[in-house]
């Protein structure tokens, strides 16, 4: 089950827009546009646009005084099927907001983007914040700037160390390479965490789990790693986690023997192949049990064979009992 996508509105996101500030910070827009690519050329229907407070025709600069030809100018309206991704700016908090460019990119945000899905990297935080677009709501941003946002916004709780905040449809994340994590986590919501972990292993970057967020976890958690191996096998599982694995079929899948799988297993992803499928079975479980399941159609689901046997692996892996999440 993905984990929540950009929800402020009911239609499905088919567009991924990324406004662009003047003196871009590249990295912030190459780094979460090219994990949306990817997603894209695994089957993730999505479109990616660019647009820039510039005119038609016209170059968006660039903090290290390139233009970037191809952008389009701001847009009247933004359809309900697209999700706006705020980049940010070099400079510090007075220097993004201090230009003609950024005040006219802040109006527009405030017309056309307020009280819809919106997503910002780094000091694009400050740019929406500006905008209104943060108001009482929890957010973050690079830790040179927090105390910038802080101003700009009083009404905000603004989050140290955070990779990524998100609140009520509202994301921001924190400085430069932070936007590939955000992408990722919003690849999950879009796709699925399954489509995330391709996407990270094909940039070959960690994937890091927001703050207070176990949702991604049980799917995400022990992927950070390069063994291609271990990977092969970690993706028959979590295709389908309600089977049984014995350990000869994992080694078929993995091409090695039983002996180097659980070796090789435990020093990639820091767990036993149990404890993993364990994890992503109980996953299974929760999801059930909070669209309504019974306890044992849950166990059910998460191919195990009584609500007992849930019980005894949900009190060694899990907080509460599953009737408490049913009931929640």
């Amino acid at each position: 089950m993905p984990a929540s996508a950009p929800s402020m509105t009911s239609s499905p996101i088919t567009e991924i827009c990324f406004v662009l500030p003047p003196a871009l910070l590249l990295l912030d827009l190459a780094g979460a546009a090219d994990a949306f690519r990817m997603a894209g050329a695994q089957g993730l229907p999505l479109r990616l646009r660019m647009v820039a407070p510039v005119r038609e025709g016209e170059s968006a600069s660039t903090g290290l005084g390139v233009g970037l030809s191809g952008v389009e100018p701001l847009p009247e309206q933004v359809a309900d099927d697209v999700l706006v991704i705020v980049c940010g700016a070099v400079g510090d908090g007075g220097s993004v907001l201090s230009n003609e460019g950024s005040r006219k990119l802040v109006d527009w945000l405030r017309r056309c983007v307020s009280g819809r899905p919106v997503a910002c990297v780094c000091s694009g935080a400050l740019l929406a914040a500006a905008a209104g677009l943060l108001k009482d709501r929890c957010c973050t941003t690079h830790h040179t700037l927090l105390d910038a946002l802080r101003r700009l916004e009083p009404t905000a709780d603004v989050l140290d160390s955070r990779v990524f905040v998100e609140d009520r449809g509202v994301y921001t994340s924190a400085g430069v390479t932070a936007g590939i994590d955000l992408a990722l986590h919003l690849i999950a919501g879009l796709g699925s965490p399954r489509l995330a972990a391709v996407v990270a292993r094909e940039m070959a970057v960690y994937l890091r789990r927001a703050p207070g967020d176990p949702a991604l976890s049980p799917w995400l958690e022990g992927r950070n790693h390069m063994d291609a191996r271990i990977h092969r096998v970690q993706e028959a599982l979590a295709h389908a986690p309600a089977e049984d694995w014995p350990l000869a079929r994992l080694a078929e899948v993995g091409h090695m023997s039983v002996r180097s799988l659980t070796r090789r297993f435990r020093e990639a992803s820091g767990m036993s192949i149990h404890s993993y499928h364990a994890r992503l079975r109980l996953a299974l479980a929760r999801q059930a049990l909070a669209a309504g399941d019974t306890v044992e159609r849950a166990a059910e689901r998460a191919g195990l064979g009584s609500a007992r046997q849930l019980r005894r692996l949900w009190s060694a892996g899990a907080d509460g009992t599953p009737a408490t999440v049913r009931r929640a």
